[in-house]
């Protein structure tokens, strides 16, 4: 039962750009709405009033990308010794159970999230009006993307795939299969 080496595939890519992309620019902006106002308070002795509020939108944004990136890296914690102690055919259906659990798992988030999308939407935020539920379909999206590769990873587990390793950044292990 040997592993098939895969390359990653048209969504995971898609995961992988949209998600830096977000990464980078939410960390961007961040780092130069706090930098100028700590400089305005420093220098001039006054702030900008909204500069608290745009940081705190976009740092959901910013945390989620980053678990998704991590997901897809197969960067996350995993405790795999009693997997491993089995025999190749138990380990495969084991990985694959699991990954199915963990979809499903993320998909309930998901119903509960979109759920409370209604409730949270009429909550503002105070300068700048944006809806509570902003960040709730930040914590959504995610919550699907990592159904969706977790449902990948189910399906590499049970046929035996991995990533190529060139596919992955320095020194990360796909999760998958």
């Amino acid at each position: 039962m040997d592993t098939t080496v895969v390359e990653r595939n048209a969504l995971e890519r898609a995961v992988v750009a949209v998600c830096s992309l977000v990464l980078w620019v939410s960390t961007v902006v961040i780092f130069v709405i706090l930098a100028a106002n700590t400089a305005l308070r420093y220098l001039v002795g006054t702030s900008l009033q909204w500069a608290n509020e745009v940081p705190e939108l976009l740092f959901p944004w910013l945390v989620m990308s980053g678990v998704v990136l991590a997901a897809e890296k197969g960067s996350h914690i995993a405790t795999v010794f009693l997997v491993d102690a089995v025999s190749p055919a138990a380990r495969r259906v084991i990985n694959t159970v699991a990954w199915v659990a963990v979809a499903l798992l993320y998909a309930v988030l998901v119903r509960a999230t979109w759920g409370m999308l209604e409730i949270v939407h009429d909550e503002r935020s105070p300068i700048l009006q944006v809806p509570g539920s902003v960040t709730y379909v930040c914590v959504m999206l995610g919550m699907v993307l990592l159904s969706a590769l977790a449902l990948l990873a189910a399906w590499r587990a049970w046929h035996r795939q991995r990533v190529a390793p060139q596919a992955l950044a320095p020194g990360a292990q796909a999760a998958q299969g």
